[in-house]
């Protein structure tokens, strides 16, 4: 029987330490929070979010926003809305509390107007798809780097999952075009709920 000398056994032990700490430093490895990982994605893109998933389909920018409830006047601001209108399909992993907001590149929150009934991301239930919309109310200042993100409420101390959805405002010029081109009212449409596909 061969026996190797303390040297060559610590030296072995750090290759293996090395490896693995560069595997973990990958960029699809790379946790934002010690207990979250982020999947991205972007419009158009069905991003896994457990084992559900979140699609954004179009983003509309508007001057005032309507519920279609009867009787209702247009809501209007003095910045912009955002309208997102995106799809959901629920998997078997139960989603507590998901909510999104949209986060710009000077760290600023938006969150979802709470008044309208599309005030949340929604999710049915398993096996089940949904296709809704969320507005928000945005500075028009401030709107590079426009990212949809969706967290859902963690209760453990596991590993928890965000979902993080560029929606194509890479600069100050490209948010202008978007506000340029705003529509004067966006209709928010209630969700349908249909069998997943």
């Amino acid at each position: 029987m061969k026996l190797y000398r303390p040297a060559t056994v610590l030296v072995g032990i750090l290759f293996v330490l090395l490896g693995g700490l560069t595997r973990l430093a990958g960029p699809d490895q790379v946790f934002e929070e010690d207990n979250r990982v982020v999947k991205r994605g972007t419009i158009g893109q069905a991003v896994p979010y457990g084992d559900s998933t979140v699609t954004v389909h179009r983003m509309k920018f508007a001057r005032a926003y309507l519920t279609g409830e009867t009787g209702k006047k247009a809501v209007e601001t003095s910045g912009i809305y955002v309208a997102l209108e995106y799809g959901t399909v629920q998997g078997t992993q139960d989603i507590s509390s998901p909510n999104g907001q949209l986060t710009t590149d000077k760290g600023t929150v938006y969150l979802p107007i709470a008044e309208t009934y599309g005030s949340d991301i929604d999710f049915p239930a398993p096996g089940f798809g949904v296709i809704g919309s969320i507005i928000f109310e945005v500075n028009p200042a401030d709107l590079k780097g426009l990212t949809l993100k969706v967290s859902n409420l963690q209760l453990f101390n596991v590993m928890g999952q965000d979902v993080a959805i560029d929606l194509g405002v890479p600069d100050e010029k490209i948010a202008q075009q978007q506000i340029d081109a705003a529509t004067p009212e966006y209709l928010i449409a209630k969700s349908i709920t249909r069998v997943a596909s």
